[in-house]
């Protein structure tokens, strides 16, 4: 599958496709958070297990991502579904930034849950065009086309898998959190917890009703945690802690983008979750996550600052 194109509606980075992918309304699922005392080896048994469950329930589609039955997927749509479910947002759906996620490995080194990329068209730009979870003995879970859903494929049975392959990534590890918790990790489970129950507005802030401005939800889920930002405005957030660069960023950290092109002035700020990751509100979709990899982060960061000590 293709990947999905992500455009920018507004100032905020909605997830749509090229050809306007449908996303189910009001639909809360868990916090992707991951659990207390879980091993990696366990995350990935739980993902592959949630995967298969889906086998016969699930049909293919690029043009909409239903997280209900009967589900409805593509090859990158369903990676990201059944890794969310088990506490690992990647916070993609492009096949071509998944491969960009934790860290390369070869052939011979193999693990379950390990994601399996794949390139049919290598005349386009995009790296990859298909995506899998590996599950051992040489057997690959993936969302393969409109006529097989999903299936488990042995990668020796067809050329395709040896012809087309063009890289495996090794992403659980990078998502587990400290033991015990750091304060960072607690930031950013308490905003993932408020996914689903967050109304964006303009102007109020009202923790009993969970109504909050962009820096308003950035203020109230520091102070749940310990730490005073003490202001919901953007112009003041900027000022907090000590500047960092984007090279250097750390869980826990402010990031902020700004509207224009080479403008001083800070429209959005985010949490940045680890992993080229960041959370933030989006007005119409409440609190979203989103990878940096997207263009549009390039042109319109602004800068970082950590305000955790």
């Amino acid at each position: 599958m293709k990947r999905f194109i992500l455009v920018l509606i507004g100032v905020f980075l909605l997830t749509s496709g090229s050809f306007g992918i449908v996303f189910e309304k009001n639909k809360v699922n868990a916090a992707p958070i991951i659990g207390p005392n879980q091993t990696a080896d366990q995350i990935a048994d739980a993902i592959i297990k949630t995967g298969v469950s889906l086998i016969g329930k699930a049909t293919y589609s690029r043009a909409e991502y239903k997280t209900t039955y009967p589900y409805k997927f593509s090859c990158a749509t369903f990676i990201d579904f059944i890794f969310k479910q088990n506490g690992v947002d990647l916070a993609t759906y492009n096949e071509d930034y998944m491969l960009k996620l934790g860290v390369p490995v070869n052939k011979d080194q193999l693990k379950k849950g390990d994601l399996f990329f794949f390139d049919v068209d290598k005349t386009d730009s995009n790296p990859a065009d298909h995506i899998g979870i590996y599950m051992g003995n040489n057997k690959l879970l993936h969302m393969a086309d409109p006529t097989q859903n999903i299936v488990i494929s042995d990668m020796t049975a067809k050329p395709y898998y040896t012809e087309n392959f063009v890289g495996a990534r090794r992403v659980i590890p990078s998502y587990m959190p400290s033991s015990p918790l750091s304060t960072a990790d607690k930031i950013v489970n308490t905003a993932y917890t408020l996914q689903g129950h967050v109304t964006v507005s303009n102007n109020v802030n009202n923790p009993a009703t969970k109504t909050f401005t962009n820096g308003g939800f950035v203020n109230y889920i520091y102070g749940q945690n310990g730490i005073t930002l003490g202001t919901s405005s953007l112009s003041e957030l900027v000022k907090k802690g000590t500047i960092v660069s984007r090279s250097n960023l750390k869980k826990g950290d402010l990031v902020f983008f700004t509207n224009t092109i080479g403008s001083n002035t800070p429209n959005i700020v985010a949490i940045y979750g680890g992993n080229n990751k960041v959370i933030f509100t989006n007005p119409t979709q409440g609190v979203v996550s989103r990878v940096l990899f997207y263009p549009w982060y390039d042109t319109h960061y602004l800068t970082a600052r950590r305000v955790i000590k």
